[in-house]
């Protein structure tokens, strides 16, 4: 069970996982020890999935962010485990979702620029027997990027 300490660690760590224990416990009030504790046992028991860096794709020459909605031609389970295989096999694929709705997935891609993602588009979608038809949407500005739960 998550009571309020714990969740204000998940908060500080969502901000900032390089605090040292000691900086932790002055940030949530409470103490190291606890701190330690408590993180460990977060971590064994899979709150905690993992400890990152965020990385700017800007940064390494990913320019151009777009946002694919993927509508699959049949959604049998084997047909619908194969597309998600692929997508997580696509390094242009930093986030994958299956979705209710018109479309059954959403992409997020990240690339150099439109060359490449026409690259992607002739490569991991039209080849793909199963795909009926895809959206996609050029990001134009990152309002907002906040990838924590807030708790």
């Amino acid at each position: 069970m998550i009571d309020d300490l714990d969740r204000r660690i998940l908060g500080a760590l969502q901000k900032n996982n390089r605090l040292s224990f000691s900086e932790l416990a002055d940030f949530v009030g409470s103490s190291a020890a606890s701190c330690m504790r408590r993180v460990n046992k977060l971590r064994a028991e899979g709150v905690v999935t993992a400890d990152i860096s965020l990385v700017d794709p800007k940064a390494l020459g990913k320019s151009l962010t777009v946002v694919v909605a993927v509508e699959l031609d049949r959604e049998r389970l084997d047909l619908v485990d194969d597309f998600k295989r692929a997508m997580r096999a696509a390094k242009e694929v930093t986030q994958c979702y299956m979705i209710t709705g018109d479309a059954d997935f959403v992409l997020i891609v990240a690339v150099e620029d439109v060359e490449a993602f026409d690259v992607f588009v002739k490569t991991k979608l039209y080849t793909n027997p199963n795909v009926r038809k895809f959206k996609s949407m050029i990001v134009l500005d990152r309002v907002k990027f906040e990838p924590r739960v807030l708790v």
